[in-house]
């Protein structure tokens, strides 16, 4: 006798403006589909935030999400202003979601579009860089957001791209950064693609600045294949990417971490549009169908693509993308569900069938090189000051404070050095870095002495801001030049 298989407990957000109708359509589907799931509704978005919740979220719902580990997610409306914190980040960080994944696929010629034969993955990381969100004013006029980067973060990111790319048939990996100019941070990413790569030798690799890689996605986007980057250039060029093949409206995103994972549409909760029973589902199904493939499902996720290319062929379409040349029928969201239901077992005929291969989720824990301990020595300090007046003033004030061990030796302003030297025509805001280093560069500093300087400093009337130790880590600078050092 078969038994029944068990049904996955999966966590379930219908969301804003659109979200509760194309989540029923999505849900319809995948029941008519048989997939083996049991969903536990939360609530999450503009109710929850109106109750207080600045997260957007309540804090029993986190017990639903540790518990199934999956999480379908419909769009929702973040509300504008001061003091509210984007869910999207919050969930992705807080459960460890590191990679974003966002295939971008042209649909011609029922989408339009100039690039009809893209077929692209983007693999962004989803936890660091400039989405860490610390942003401080430092002054009147100079605000700052930091950029964080982590060796860990960037192999687990960079082995998955190629492990997707494995798993998935996929010929190359392309990583984009901006080495060029953050040699630390971007450089680190670079370095460590390197070093990964060379465990796939099957698979071909290229490296590309950021602008010149956006660029071609927007110009050549078939030259591309899989797309590994940072989290902000991997927002960005996620999204060229999908207007490229003809509507981010069709997109599917997951969102994938050791232990947890969610799935979504791309696009936003289109309030506009909200009840008039028009919205196209198809980002937040084919999220889905990510998800199907992600908790061993791929049976059920082949059999919903296909009928949802077959009915894309069919000509059956939504207003956004309907287009009286080639579609042949228009429909709201319900409408565009029962098709797809009525397509279920078929094949398309002028798009290639999907095929989706069993077995575990991916998954790169435990293969993250241990990062050993450097050697650590103080060499320096920057110290930040709110400070109006002149570069060379501020140079002559300032190498007052010298002594115990510590010298000043460059002040930059936005990063361009401007003190000793500097040029009359730099432009110069309130918010001075001064370089402070070791007088004997033979011998590293104490603690004791940079907290001597700070003391000096105040002393001196100086308002400073923050400050930045200066390391080298087995002997190698851990911190960047100024521009014109």
């Amino acid at each position: 006798m078969s038994s029944t298989p068990t049904a996955v407990p999966i966590t379930v957000a219908y969301g804003d403006g659109i979200g509760p109708e194309i989540m029923d359509a999505t849900l319809r589907i995948l029941t008519a589909a048989g997939a083996r799931i049991a969903p536990e509704v939360i609530e999450i978005g503009e109710q929850v935030y109106a109750r207080g919740q600045t997260a957007g979220i309540e804090p029993a719902s986190w017990d639903s999400l540790r518990r199934t580990k999956v999480f379908l997610k419909s769009p929702i409306t973040t509300p504008q202003g001061g003091g509210f914190k984007s869910l999207n980040v919050t969930v992705r960080k807080t459960l460890g979601l590191y990679a974003n994944v966002r295939p971008c696929v042209s649909f011609h010629p029922y989408v339009a579009t100039k690039h009809p034969n893209v077929d692209v993955v983007i693999v962004r990381e989803n936890e660091e860089d400039l989405y860490a969100g610390i942003e401080h004013r430092q002054s009147d006029e100079v605000y700052q957001c930091l950029k964080l980067v982590s060796r860990p973060g960037c192999e687990k990111i960079i082995r998955y791209a190629f492990e997707y790319a494995r798993a998935n048939g996929r010929k190359q990996v392309t990583c984009m950064t901006k080495d060029n100019i953050m040699k630390i941070t971007d450089g680190l990413f670079h370095r460590v693609f390197d070093e990964v790569k060379v465990e796939y030798p099957e698979i071909q690799t290229h490296h590309m600045i950021i602008d010149i890689g956006a660029a071609r996605l927007a110009t050549r986007p078939e030259d591309f294949d899989v797309i590994v980057t940072l989290n902000l250039y991997g927002d960005i060029i996620s999204d060229i990417a999908a207007e490229v093949t003809g509507s981010v409206g069709l997109g599917g995103s997951a969102n994938i971490g050791d232990q947890c994972a969610m799935f979504e549409a791309v696009h936003g909760s289109a309030p506009d549009i909200s009840g008039k029973g028009i919205a196209n589902p198809s980002g937040l199904l084919l999220g889905a169908v990510m998800m199907l493939v992600h908790i061993g499902q791929g049976d059920v996720a082949e059999k919903i693509h296909n009928a949802w290319l077959a009915t894309l062929e069919d000509g059956v379409h939504t207003g956004d993308i309907y287009h009286e040349k080639v579609s042949e029928l228009k429909v709201g969201t319900t409408a565009f569900a029962d098709a797809v239901i009525e397509r279920l077992g078929k094949q398309p005929v002028k798009f290639a069938p999907v095929a989706y291969a069993g077995g575990a989720p991916i998954a790169v824990a435990g293969r993250i090189t241990p990062t050993k301990p450097a050697k650590k020595e103080l060499v320096g300090v920057d110290v930040f000051l709110h400070w109006r007046g002149a570069a060379s003033t501020l140079g002559e004030q300032l190498r007052r404070v010298d002594g115990d061990g510590l010298t000043l030796s460059m002040i930059s302003n936005r990063g361009v050095k401007v003190w000793p030297n500097g040029l009359p025509e730099t432009f110069c805001t309130d918010h001075w870095r001064c370089r402070f280093t070791a007088t004997d560069a033979s011998h590293p500093l104490a603690l004791s002495q940079v907290l001597s300087l700070l003391m000096r400093v105040g002393n001196a009337n100086f308002d400073f801001v923050k400050t930045e130790h200066l390391y080298t880590f087995d002997g190698v600078s851990g911190f960047s030049l100024g521009q014109g050092q």
